[in-house]
């Protein structure tokens, strides 16, 4: 491997969804520097967040309909059993609720957590609190997907967050997902909300880190049952 393919291998590309914000930090930065010199160079700072913040990377995504995938990169805040969204239709019995949340320098794409059919998009306008506050599940903006599995529906839920003002949502109803495609995103900060049926176990826990279309959730058809853990 030479140098050039080093260097094509490391840098991430940028999905295309960024390409207007990159622009348009950059040209504001050549503006500001226009002004003042040293504003040329937090705006060329600020330029290069923008374009790690959309970044796109591939994931090594495991092909096994047994597991519930992360929908995002970012940290696990919630696990626990919880009634999903009205909107959802999914009941009125608690369902395991597993919570990623991402900070502004996580890789925002969101990615289905499971292989199936779009049965359902509803999307619910709301406020901007922290996402990764408890209530933020019931009171922003969110957007909502149940996805048709063998083992049952599954709810992904996209919430905004403080800072973030618009969720994106590429897929429609009736439509069929592999397990690991991208989906849609949320610029700048959020949290996705994972609903699981009945059998899955959790095998994450709250605090861990979380790789969008790596990261096992959770799992169905094991005897084993939910993970223990202790920091150290």
């Amino acid at each position: 491997m030479n140098l050039f393919d080093t260097i094509r291998n490391t840098l991430v590309p940028i999905h295309k969804e960024g390409y207007i914000f990159v622009a348009a930090f950059f040209i504001a930065s050549l503006i500001l520097g226009y002004i003042a010199e040293p504003l040329f160079w937090i705006g060329l700072v600020l330029t290069l967040w923008c374009a790690y913040f959309f970044r796109d990377p591939e994931r090594a995504v495991p092909q096994d309909d047994d597991l519930i995938l992360s929908p995002a990169d970012g940290r696990i805040s919630h696990v626990a059993m919880v009634v999903p969204p009205v909107e959802l239709q999914l009941g009125s019995e608690p369902m395991l609720r597993i919570s990623v949340f991402m900070n502004v320098f996580d890789c925002h794409i969101n990615r289905s957590p499971v292989r199936g059919q779009v049965s359902r998009i509803e999307y619910r306008p709301g406020q901007f609190i922290n996402a990764e506050l408890d209530k933020a599940s019931e009171d922003n903006e969110r957007n909502g997907l149940v996805i048709e599995t063998r083992h049952g529906k599954v709810g992904v839920v996209q919430i905004a967050g403080l800072v973030a003002r618009r969720i994106v949502c590429w897929v429609k109803p009736s439509e069929s997902v592999n397990a690991g495609e991208r989906f849609g995103l949320i610029r700048f900060g959020s949290r996705l909300d994972v609903f699981v049926p009945a059998g899955g176990q959790a095998r994450v826990s709250v605090g861990q880190l979380a790789i969008g279309g790596e990261t096992v959730l959770a799992e169905f058809g094991s005897t084993k049952g939910p993970i223990i853990s202790r920091r150290t």
